[in-house]
């Protein structure tokens, strides 16, 4: 399997419990490395640009508010397969529905606040990864 990267975002939810290390832990135990990480206060402009596939649907406006309700923490993990891996380790959207051990089992809220991010696709991946990094903040 290829080494990749892939975009993550702990989400408002998740940092207002201060759960970052928590679930850096959870990642770093799965074999994926943290190549960049940031704590940063999403504004507006970047979550509405992040989320434009969803500007249609009906959860848009109130998903945009969650993300800039509090800071959030953006990072770049690396790893053999790492799109995937990182998808596996976050589990299922709806944390009653995640497996054990998984990131939203463990720490989601709610559907809504489910804790992460993670992208679905390479190509997904490093667009995500230019929004918030620059190549040299990047370091695997």
């Amino acid at each position: 399997m290829a080494i990749e990267r892939t975009f993550s975002i702990i989400k408002p939810d998740a940092t207002a419990r201060n759960l970052t290390g928590a679930i850096n832990a959870i990642i770093e135990k799965a074999g994926l490395r943290i190549v960049a990480q940031k704590r940063i206060q999403m504004t507006r402009a970047q979550a509405e640009t992040f989320y434009a596939v969803h500007k249609s649907r009906p959860f848009f406006g109130e998903l945009v508010d969650f993300m800039i309700s509090a800071p959030v923490v953006v990072q770049v993990l690396q790893g053999e397969g790492a799109i995937a891996k990182y998808r596996d380790v976050m589990g299922a959207t709806d944390p009653s529905k995640a497996a054990d051990g998984t990131i939203r089992k463990v720490h989601a809220k709610s559907i809504g606040e489910n804790s992460v991010h993670g992208s679905d696709a390479a190509e997904t991946a490093a667009i995500e990864i230019a929004q918030f990094f620059s190549g040299n903040e990047i370091v695997g």
